[in-house]
């Protein structure tokens, strides 16, 4: 068993163990990649303030997520296709998050139905929802995920069109592979993988399979072809209606957006450039939540996804003024490496990170974190003259 210590020391199992395919899907962005480059070189650009001599003793990482008890201020993000990561992905992730006692947000477009991680967890967890054109199918799946007792409904606001992301083009990516020359090549160099995908509940998209072809290129293709180009505000808040629960908007990065985000009430939003896979050359997440909070940060709860690999990450974006934090590719690496117990390893680790820094901060506990314990770099924030 290798001894993992941070994050980055899941990757090298992680990449021997899943499809190029897979790897490439998670540790990449679109165009030249700058932005998913910045979501985790920006937060290097802020500095903590080291204070000693101060009682670090009845420390506690416990707080809320839109009134939710949490270990700690951090939810399992929604990622697509996890149950290609390892086989019943979404089931193994959410138990750990049930575990350890975070959040769990199932993704629209997971191999795990709703239906299947309800029936493998105890406590409710959050649902994220693509707005489609197929008006009834968007429906059904609102309805699926009330009956599944999802406490949260998560929208993802910044995918009405698919950035270009060069790896998952050239790999064809879909669940499951298309079985290339090339894709053969790779996959029999995953045993482990594949032994395990044979045992699988599934390996295709169990949120869709059913209402379209089950084969392969057919629903990528329906997908392809789903996302809602006409989405505006007024749909948002029609989803909200119809949810009655409730809602996170996913996919925030402009003050603007923020600001309509409030009015149409949401209970949180997730400042968010989709993991830097939608529009390359926008801003980091982290340099763009500054004057978000600043616009909106006491009508609503304000999260930030995207570029979150440590403890300290999460230490930043609460001490600037974030109410929560998602991890994604962080529990990717984990759990395409060792599975379930990688999940667990991850959470653990993070939770430590930040237990440790917060102490050497000066501070005892989430509530008591400020921009004071900061060193933020001038002109850092998303504005211009």
């Amino acid at each position: 068993m290798p001894v993992i210590t941070c994050i980055e020391d899941f990757k090298p199992i992680y990449k021997r163990r899943v499809p190029r395919m897979f790897y490439d899907y998670a540790e990449s962005g679109s165009w030249t990649g700058q932005t998913f480059r910045e979501n985790t070189s920006d937060f290097e650009k802020i500095y903590l303030r080291q204070r000693v001599a101060v009682d670090m003793s009845g420390r506690s990482t416990e707080t809320q997520m839109i009134g939710e008890n949490v270990a700690m201020p951090v939810a399992l993000a929604p990622v697509g296709m996890t149950g290609m990561q390892s086989a019943n992905g979404e089931i193994k992730a959410a138990r750990a998050a049930e575990k350890f006692g975070v959040p769990f947000v199932l993704s629209t477009m997971s191999i795990n139905s709703i239906e299947e991680v309800a029936a493998a967890t105890t406590k409710p967890f959050w649902f994220q929802l693509y707005t489609m054109t197929d008006q009834d199918y968007l429906s059904r799946l609102i309805q699926r995920a009330k009956d599944a007792n999802c406490s949260a409904l998560v929208i993802t606001l910044d995918l009405q069109i698919v950035g270009q992301r060069h790896k998952d083009l050239k790999n064809g990516l879909s669940a499951p592979p298309k079985l290339t020359p090339s894709t053969i090549a790779n996959l029999m160099t995953k045993w482990r993988w594949g032994i395990e995908m044979l045992g699988a509940k599934r390996r295709n998209l169990g949120n869709i399979v059913g209402h379209v072809d089950s084969d392969p290129s057919q629903m990528m293709q329906w997908i392809g072809e789903q996302f809602d180009l006409s989405l505006d505000w007024d749909k948002v808040a029609r989803i909200k209606e119809e949810w009655g629960g409730k809602v996170i908007l996913k996919g925030i990065i402009d003050v603007e957006d923020a600001k309509i985000a409030a009015q149409v009430g949401a209970d949180a939003i997730i400042v968010s450039n989709h993991g830097g896979r939608q529009l390359d050359g926008a801003l980091s997440s982290i340099r763009a939540l500054p004057s978000i909070l600043d616009a909106v940060g006491s009508q609503m709860e304000v999260h930030l996804d995207s570029g979150i690999r440590s403890g300290q990450d999460v230490l930043k974006a609460i001490a600037m003024g974030a109410t929560g934090t998602y991890i994604g590719r962080a529990f990717t690496y984990g759990l395409g490496a060792m599975g379930e117990a990688g999940v667990t390893r991850c959470l653990e680790i993070i939770h430590k990170e930040l237990d440790i820094s917060m102490a050497l901060c000066g501070r005892r506990n989430i509530d008591s974190l400020g921009r004071d314990i900061l060193l933020i770099p001038e002109n850092f924030e998303g504005t211009w003259q």
